[in-house]
């Protein structure tokens, strides 16, 4: 099944839903991106629903699916349900979304999916070493990537961190919700990010999400000794990479 060259990627967040057919040769989006409201609830039903009026956006009927989705996934199982509802655990989110789509569905933790896109395609190719992608968008995702190896479902925006976690202090819906300049952002981020590469040491560390295309608004106030890079394919890497996951999960059968 390798000879696949397009396929439609779904990168399901908090707060939107988008997706877009990628050319899996070349690492890019060859349609517009087609983004929909996650549902309030954040239920299973409501969010498979947003789903499948994505992939019959793109008219995509018995074709393999790529999902990124904003939990820990193992055995195609969401593990964890920080920033959904917590009715999502245990729950089979690969037949959940294969049988409202009618398409085989392949489902990847959000950020991993992300990193593999940067790691192929963007920032992080052929970069040796320990590479991180931290995605800021609600919460925190994070991607752990050595010599290009993934280190699948690490949850750093769940580090206990000050008052609680680090999410709660360097994510963008902290700094919304907190209403923070972009200098004390920059700085909160920052301290943050300091704390991971106490920890880590990794040699890159990337920024993606949304918030990734503003970053020369706070890339200034993070020390010049980390190597912090914005990711190249900015907010699309997630859906790029849940493409991409389909046959990264042909290539490592199961996890």
């Amino acid at each position: 099944m390798s000879h696949m060259k397009e396929i439609l990627g779904i990168d399901v967040g908090a707060t939107g839903i988008k997706g877009g057919i990628v050319d899996l040769e070349k690492g890019k989006l060859i349609t517009e991106r087609y983004k929909l409201l996650t549902p309030e609830n954040k239920k299973p039903n409501a969010i498979a629903d947003t789903v499948r009026q994505i992939s019959e956006k793109f008219n995509w009927k018995n074709q393999p699916i790529g999902i990124g989705f904003p939990a820990v996934i193992k055995n195609n199982k969401s593990a964890t349900a920080a920033n959904i509802d917590k009715s999502w655990i245990g729950l089979n989110v690969k037949d959940l979304f294969s049988d409202a789509t009618n398409n085989k569905c392949t489902v990847f933790n959000d950020a991993d999916a992300a990193g593999i896109a940067e790691m192929t395609f963007g920032i992080g190719h052929n970069v040796k070493g320990t590479v991180l992608l931290l995605t800021l968008g609600t919460g925190i995702g994070s991607a752990l990537f050595r010599d290009g190896i993934l280190v699948p479902n690490l949850e750093l925006g769940h580090l206990i961190y000050k008052e609680g976690i680090a999410e709660q202090y360097a994510s963008n819906h902290a700094r919304k919700s907190k209403d923070l300049s972009w200098e004390k952002y920059g700085n909160e981020l920052n301290e943050v990010l300091n704390h991971i590469d106490f920890l880590f040491s990794p040699d890159l560390m990337v920024i993606g999400g949304g918030i990734s295309k503003k970053f020369k608004e706070y890339g200034s106030y993070i020390s010049s000794d980390l190597n912090v890079k914005p990711a190249l394919h900015h907010n699309n890497a997630g859906i790029i990479g849940a493409a991409m996951s389909v046959l990264y999960k042909q290539k490592n059968k199961g996890n």
